[in-house]
């Protein structure tokens, strides 16, 4: 059983392997798997496999196909009582009704929200806030709640680091911002979409979004570009609905360049597409498409048919009955919410008048011996106030004294420095040593007055405090506006070269959204390199009154090299460190690079982390 178990797990791989090469091998094999799992009553690996060929079906066009096989797979975490499952499968269901059911939609995101919430799946709740976001975007009945709904996503996701989530939040906000013709700032947001999502599948919807805006700016070349590269990473991995919405934009953009002939061609294949989708939105831009450029070409007749389609389409889709029903699911869902919420505080409320009462009948039963023993102890009380206060004092002066060594040293050096008097210089064989610099610092200064400077620069540092901390990291100082740490010191960490890097990455987000309510202020962003190298160190304290914590070598030297060799807004790492981190994050070679004092060094930009597979494409907007 155990042997045949593994297998199905292997298979279950295998057809996740195939993803992004061959969406036939992924369901042969997911369907071998889903056949042992049911012949020797592994429920877990049913589900597993059921789930994976409605995703192949999902990115296949094939959306009945895909349903059949999510509600199997549904069936079977339910039989087992697998709530991540369930939810995973309810918004996954959600997904592939948007396109044609949208309270359907709606109800099945709901529910996979309510599962999350109940489990605390925190990804679950971002991707289930942005897709219900897209969904509220949509219709008149709803709209208002949809930056609502992004910006709880966008809390969620750099809370917990889930750049996918961030990278279409960013993405929707961008749409939000398009919508208003604010095109400087939409496109701000969707270039923070495109960066999040490199090496995502989700990467076409952010470059369709750019070139909308490019398009909205009149800016036909950067239109063209965006969508082309739009459409050859959507056909890489043969997703036909980003296909559709590329092939719609580059119409778009033919219309506006007078081609006609060209812009019909390419409506038709965009309507062929969306046709085989069910994809209402496409299907209703292919329609109006069609219908003006027969117009221009003045073939009537065909054009009076699209427009036919066109409203019919736009009945469908607009009526009553579906903004209703998205209306009463939000308002049973919150209802829900709200009697969970009375039901709780009635117990406590129960729980608190029976301690009341125990305490009550409790405090009774002991006034009358108390009175006689308060007598001899306020006595003895008022000696040993003095001394409690004394000792309080001590305490506490102890306690600050402890606070301020440890704001400037790690906790194992200043208690060696506590207990013995002085620090050991320690080496460490391999620590990872990251710095940061503002590019273009000195005309900043020259521009801000000293107090606003240092403002702005302690604001961004407070910041990388909390992100480092949280990585587990350890601070070493900074200078000017330079920010140095480093990862496996003052004790070995095996994971410091991941940790190192996941930072890096929370540094960059955290800066593009400081950026970004820097420009919706009218102000200047700040531009940042990040460079990182890893390799021994000597570590220790120096000084004898003013203690620092501080690390050496040529390590050291070559990290900040990094540093200065790097570009902003990216992560510039060393072979070195290319070679702990290759298998998890997808890295970009550089060439040798020269660097000063030091030569020609092989450098890599850090992309992002190598792409995970098992879900499907979040929703997006009506873009």
């Amino acid at each position: 059983m155990q042997e045949d178990s593994l297998k199905v797990d292997a298979l279950i791989q295998l057809s996740r392997n195939y993803y992004n090469d061959s969406w036939d091998n992924a369901i042969r094999y997911a369907n071998e798997a889903k056949d042992l799992a049911a012949r020797i009553g592994y429920k877990k690996g049913e589900a597993l496999a059921f789930k994976g060929i409605g995703i192949a079906y999902y990115v296949m066009g094939q959306p009945v196909s895909a349903i059949g096989a999510w509600e199997e797979s549904l069936k079977a975490f339910r039989s087992l009582n697998d709530k991540s499952g369930i939810a995973n499968i309810l918004g996954n269901l959600g997904g592939v009704y948007e396109r044609s059911d949208e309270a359907k939609a709606m109800e099945y995101y709901l529910q996979s929200l309510s599962v999350a919430e109940e489990i605390g799946d925190n990804y679950r709740i971002a991707t289930m806030m942005l897709n219900l976001g897209a969904l509220y975007d949509k219709k008149s009945a709803t709209a208002a709640k949809a930056m609502d709904a992004y910006r709880n996503a966008i809390a969620i996701a750099t809370a917990h680091n889930y750049p996918d989530a961030l990278g279409m939040a960013t993405g929707n906000i961008g749409d939000l911002f398009l919508k208003k013709g604010e095109i400087d700032s939409a496109l701000h947001y969707f270039k923070l979409a495109e960066l999040n999502l490199q090496g995502n599948g989700n990467l076409p919807l952010a470059l369709n979004n750019i070139g909308r805006a490019y398009l909205q700016a009149k800016n036909i070349p950067e239109a063209t570009t965006y969508h082309q590269r739009a459409y050859q990473e959507a056909s890489r991995s043969n997703n036909k609905l980003y296909m559709t919405q590329a092939l719609l934009g580059l119409a778009d953009i033919e219309v506006q360049k007078g081609e006609n002939g060209l812009a019909l061609k390419t409506y038709l294949e965009a309507e062929q597409l969306a046709t085989e989708l069910k994809a209402n939105d496409e299907l209703n831009k292919s329609y109006e498409g069609l219908s003006a450029t027969y117009s221009r070409l003045r073939d009537y007749s065909h054009a009076y048919q699209y427009q036919v389609k066109l409203t019919d389409l736009k009945q469908k889709i607009y009526n009553k009955e579906a903004d209703d029903k998205i209306k009463d699911l939000q308002f049973e869902f919150d209802l829900q919410k709200k009697e969970t919420e009375i039901n709780l505080l009635s117990r406590d409320k129960a729980l608190q008048d029976v301690e009341i009462r125990r305490q009550r009948f409790a405090k009774n039963a002991l006034t009358a011996g108390l009175i006689g023993i308060i007598a001899i102890v306020f006595i003895l009380y008022r000696g040993y106030r003095n001394k409690v206060r004394t000792n309080q004092l001590l305490d506490k002066q102890k306690i600050e004294i402890e606070h301020l060594l440890l704001n400037i040293l790690p906790e194992e050096v200043a208690h060696e420095l506590q207990t013995e008097g002085s620090a050991t210089p320690k080496n460490f064989e391999q620590v990872s040593v990251l710095f940061t610099d503002f590019k273009g610092f000195t005309k900043m200064a020259d521009v801000l007055s000293p107090q606003e400077l240092v403002a702005e620069l302690n604001e961004c540092f407070m910041a990388f405090d909390e992100i480092i901390e949280k990585h587990h990291l350890e601070k070493i100082k900074t200078i000017g506006d330079s920010y140095m740490c480093a990862g496996g010191i003052p004790v070995p960490d095996s994971n410091h070269a991941t940790h190192i890097i996941e930072a890096s990455f929370d540094i960059i987000r955290y800066l593009e959204q400081w950026n970004s309510r820097r420009i919706e202020k009218g102000l200047q962003p700040w531009e940042l390199r990040i460079g990182i190298h890893v390799g021994p160190v000597v570590a220790g304290v120096v000084g004898k009154k003013k203690y620092a914590y501080d690390i050496w070598g040529s390590t050291v030297n070559i990290a900040s090299r990094m540093e200065s060799a790097g570009e902003p807004g990216k992560v510039n790492i060393s072979s070195s460190m290319f070679e702990l981190v290759r298998d998890q994050y997808e890295c970009r070679y550089r060439g040798k690079i020269y660097a000063k004092n030091i030569g020609e060094i092989d450098m890599y930009f850090v992309d992002g982390v190598k792409a995970q597979t098992g879900e499907i494409p979040l929703a997006m907007t009506a873009s």
